[in-house]
């Protein structure tokens, strides 16, 4: 009896081990089908629409939405997020066409060492339409953003909400605005428009701080040729409605426009170097090689002996910045007005600029606009802001006070005031009128204000102020010279104060420089408010 017991008992040990390895051969099995599904379905993300779509894109001379990702950021660095995450749409024959990530790519990567949240529109994907999914997705990384503060750069190329779904992709788009929103004045936010961008889109793009588009190929509209034809009856292109060329130009919604997508990734780089990670970050400083110390010679003569003779302000911006280096904003829109970013000594700087070689540098609507925003994206991110002025007063016409000049004229005034940046202000030629003031005058807290010789600081130039004093009077071209020699010069501005210097021309990148040092501690703040109530 005991050796048939001690028989039944190794039995049973040798079917409890044998259960034993079935069940851990079937875990090991199903591990293996698991990790190869994930194999599979990662490869699957990566093809995006498929091969055929992605060739398709090619043909268009585009890149797809991993491939700008790979140029944008440097080697290695991307950090994918929800590359399994699917659309939940079942109408419409849609839950037999699904894609592992849907239409956009998101993550996290390293520009140049340093961090920023990235997501890549897939075109090849149902036209890189925005899905609740594909709106998840975006909103998770700006949502990463905001948590550690870094910039988010989106890659758009889409035909606009998915249809199929409905309202759901409508509250997409409006969790990205508000988004957007919470974002504006905290982290950068930086937009390029690689592909369509039509209907309710456009607004994310037009929300950001910098909107960029890629000739050609690129298009921003809020209603397309089909649909204007129908209601206005006027035939338009595309490119007419929307292209690089109209929101450059004419529009001014885009801050740039480059030949192709591999250009415009390379130039997005570099802009990115210049800014800071987030409005708790001082403005960015890298090593100079280029002397902080060292005179401009040239700039001694870049201003024309005759005071109606033109110049480009352009000479006097390059000359002063480190390795003459420019990162110019908005370059062919409102060219009276030059903005931009640049370096002095390492410090990323904001430049503003009046250009006496278009419409001798007035200001207008368009370049008020344009220097206001370019001012409060400044003082929002920590960035000085140097100024050089030559205007000879807004620009007058019905044109310009039909269009509201008072009211956009007054947005640039109120930027720099509002500003609490270090501010230093160069007057080269003419400052005239309430141009003067609103161009970072010492009233509107200008921490050093510095004028050329060849400055004149008046209330307007000496032919009109001499028809006004001396109406009737004989011999006027005799009082002109008089209020030439009276006003036609920097003193009666630094005899006031309002001036802290004449300084050579030569001088200005030393003294700039020096000033930027001194101004690096600067604590200035305005009186507490929910918000101002800027005249937009």
């Amino acid at each position: 009896m005991a050796t048939s017991w001690r028989a039944l008992q190794n039995i049973s040990t040798f079917i409890r081990r044998l259960d034993s390895n079935f069940v851990r051969w079937q875990s090991t099995a199903h591990n293996l089908a698991v990790k190869k599904k994930i194999d599979v379905t990662r490869q699957q993300a990566y093809l995006g629409g498929g091969q055929s779509r992605i060739d398709a894109q090619h043909k268009k001379g585009k890149l797809t939405a991993r491939e700008r990702i790979d140029l944008l950021c440097d080697p290695g660095s991307f950090v994918e997020y929800d590359m399994f995450m699917e659309h939940d749409c079942t109408d419409f024959g849609m839950d037999q066409q699904k894609y592992p990530g849907d239409s956009v790519v998101t993550g996290r990567g390293r520009i140049n060492g340093r961090i920023a949240f990235v997501f890549s529109q897939d075109f090849t994907v149902f036209g890189g339409s925005l899905s609740t999914a594909h709106a998840k997705k975006i909103c998770k990384v700006m949502d990463q953003a905001m948590l550690v503060g870094a910039p988010v750069i989106g890659l758009n190329d889409s035909g606009g909400a998915r249809i199929q779904e409905g309202i759901g992709s409508l509250a997409g788009y409006a969790d990205i605005f508000q988004r957007n929103v919470m974002s504006s004045g905290v982290i950068p936010q930086i937009s390029m428009i690689m592909g369509p961008c039509a209907g309710g889109a456009v607004y994310s793009p037009a929300l950001t701080d910098f909107t960029f588009m890629v000739k050609d190929s690129s298009y921003l509209f809020i209603t397309g040729p089909n649909v204007v034809k129908e209601v206005t009856n006027e035939e338009v292109t595309q490119e007419e409605l929307g292209g690089a060329k109209t929101h450059n130009v004419i529009s001014g919604v885009a801050h740039g426009a480059f030949e192709n997508d591999l250009e415009a990734l390379m130039r997005l780089r570099d802009l990115f170097g210049y800014l800071p990670l987030s409005n708790k970050d001082p403005s960015p400083v890298r090593p100079c090689h280029d002397p902080w110390d060292r005179d401009v010679p040239s700039l001694d003569t870049v201003v024309p002996l005759e005071t109606t003779a033109a110049y480009d302000i352009h000479d006097v911006i390059s000359g002063i910045l480190d390795e003459n280096e420019f990162f110019e904003i908005q370059p062919a829109h409102a060219k009276n007005i030059v903005v931009g970013f640049g370096r002095m000594n390492g410090r990323t700087v904001g430049i503003v600029g009046n250009n006496p070689k278009v419409a001798a540098g007035c200001l207008d609507i368009d370049s008020s606009v344009k220097a206001g925003r370019f001012v409060r994206f400044c003082d929002a991110f920590n960035i000085p802001i140097i100024t050089f002025v030559d205007v000879p007063g807004f620009l007058p016409g019905t044109a310009q006070e039909y269009g509201g000049i008072i009211r956009h004229g007054a947005k640039l005034l109120y930027a720099f005031a509002e500003a609490t940046v270090p501010k230093v202000t160069v007057i080269t030629r003419k400052a005239y009128g309430g141009a003067y003031d609103v161009m970072s005058s010492k009233h509107l807290r200008g921490d050093t204000n510095y004028a050329w010789p060849t400055a004149e600081v008046a209330v307007m130039g000496a032919k009109g102020a001499v028809q006004i004093i001396f109406r009737g009077h004989e011999n006027q071209q005799k009082e002109e010279q008089i209020y030439i020699e009276k006003f036609a010069n920097p003193f009666p501005a630094a005899v006031r104060g309002f001036v802290d210097d004449i300084i050579e021309p030569r001088e200005t990148r030393r003294r700039i420089c020096h000033d930027l040092e001194v101004l690096a501690s600067k604590q200035l703040t305005n009186p507490w408010k929910k918000h101002g109530n800027i005249p937009l």
